[in-house]
């Protein structure tokens, strides 16, 4: 098939080249000509681990990009992936949907019918609302001449390769046949994983030909788009959760890894999302709890306990600030060290992340701040001007004469720094593990007083294993 993707940015580019990857031609529109360019050098406009060799590969063969919409009159189905920020009222910005639709509908064949594919997520109603824009713009006549379809993305930053290759399930929203089929027949070499063992020298990942197979699930276009703000709501208070019986746990001496772990061995609850952490945040969990919290309001129905999540969430990021406050007293003057700004390993995505409130309030509290992040740190900067921080290149700079460490996101290389030189270069050996990610490390016979999230003791027991497997 002819395929278009609109917008370069992470869902974008990820679904074009695999697209592309699996033997369509695919072409990738986006208005910024430096993302173009990028592309068609053979660069990733997004940091995304496999990314950039997958589009070295296929770019000038089965994948290309341009700022013109013109493409657009050859293509058998167009996916939509902009961005959909929220506005300050926590509704998403729909801003740059409409003007997709817009240049859509002024390039749409009216001899061929064409698919378009709400894959950015979209508040439900979108679909009709694209619709009408096309219709408008065009004069054709939709479900006749072209039908639109919500298929939501379910892509983990720094694992979005491998989602997008192996994912758990294809959502397809729609009510036309002609679409049905369309879909059925795009979708079809994924879904069959045809020459996979081959494709897979390319990728980031082993080829699995035991991984489950993926579900392929029709539905109306509304409940596709519900679908993925309930599954991201519902990951929320599942974090919320387990953070509340982390603070729990370490305030009544009990172990939230051994509690999680437990619990995780429940098939009914399963052991992911169980992880704790300072707080979920990102580009996806603010934004779509906010858009589905303010919808149930707006209509009446307020989803009580994704409000309770997100109080929840933010009281977490306080609990790591106070936790440090515990431990130097007063934080005017003090040095804090913060390890990580992005919101987890493996992606340059600083968005809305944890760090920007938890930083925030350690500075108003007197505390100067040093931070680092392996790829987060330019964009972060950039999100957050106001912040008086100073960035530094390496994480050991970040050590420097530091009252405390604070370890936000948990990157590998922080796990294999040298820490007896960390050591040696801090004021007071304090660290703050927000993750538990180096508490199998030998920090406290190196002399620092370690501390993580819900452990209720100061030393571990390490690599508890059940009994019976």
């Amino acid at each position: 098939m002819n395929i278009v993707c609109i917008g370069s940015g992470y869902v974008g580019s990820v679904t074009g080249t695999a697209f592309a990857v699996l033997g369509h031609k695919t072409t990738v529109i986006d208005i910024n000509q430096q993302k173009v360019d990028l592309m068609n050098s053979g660069k990733s406009p997004i940091f995304e681990p496999g990314l950039d060799e997958l589009i070295n590969k296929y770019i000038g063969n089965t994948l290309s990009a341009t700022t013109s919409y013109k493409v657009v009159n050859d293509a058998d189905v167009i996916f939509i992936g902009v961005g959909t920020p929220s506005k300050e009222d926590g509704t998403a910005d729909l801003k740059y949907i409409k003007l997709a639709a817009k240049s859509i509908g002024e390039n749409l064949n009216p001899n061929r019918f064409t698919v378009i594919i709400d894959k950015s997520t979209v508040p439900l109603g979108t679909g009709d609302l694209v619709s009408s824009i096309i219709t408008e713009v065009s004069g054709l006549e939709v479900e006749k001449d072209f039908a639109v379809v919500s298929n939501p993305e379910f892509l983990r930053e720094g694992y979005a390769l491998e989602d997008v290759f192996y994912p758990d399930r294809v959502v397809i929203g729609t009510t036309n046949e002609k679409a049905k089929i369309v879909m059925r027949e795009l979708y079809s070499n994924l879904i069959e994983r045809a020459n996979y063992e081959e494709l897979s020298k390319d990728f980031v990942f082993d080829y699995n030909e035991n991984a489950p197979k993926t579900i392929y699930f029709e539905t109306d276009i509304k409940s596709a788009e519900m679908i993925k703000y309930a599954s991201n709501a519902f990951l929320a208070v599942k974090i919320s959760y387990i953070n509340e019986i982390a603070r729990l746990s370490e305030t009544l001496g009990a172990n939230v890894l051994d509690v999680a772990k437990g619990m995780g061995l429940d098939s009914r609850i399963g052991s992911k999302f169980l992880q704790v952490s300072s707080g979920w945040s990102g580009s996806c969990f603010p934004k779509d709890t906010a858009e589905l919290l303010v919808t149930s309001q707006k209509y009446g129905n307020e989803l009580s306990i994704v409000k309770a999540a997100v109080e929840s969430n933010e009281r977490m990021h306080h609990f790591c600030v106070e936790k440090v406050h515990r431990e130097l007293k007063s934080l005017n003057g003090k040095n804090i060290g913060v390890l990580g700004l992005t919101f987890k390993p493996n992606t340059d995505d600083a968005r809305k992340t944890q760090a920007s409130t938890i930083i925030k309030k350690l500075i108003d509290l007197g505390a100067n701040v040093k931070v680092h992040d392996p790829q987060g740190m330019d964009m972060f900067k950039s999100l957050n001007p106001d912040l008086e921080i100073q960035y530094v290149e390496s994480p050991e700079q970040v050590a420097v004469n530091a009252d405390a460490l604070v370890l936000l996101t948990h990157w590998d290389q922080y796990l294999n720094l040298n820490w007896e030189q960390v050591y040696n270069l801090m004021r007071n050996p304090f660290i703050l593990d927000t993750r538990n990610f180096l508490r199998e490390l030998p920090l406290s016979s190196l002399g620092f007083n370690y501390e993580g999230i819900g452990i209720g003791i100061k030393e571990q027991v390490k690599n508890k294993q059940p009994l019976f497997i």
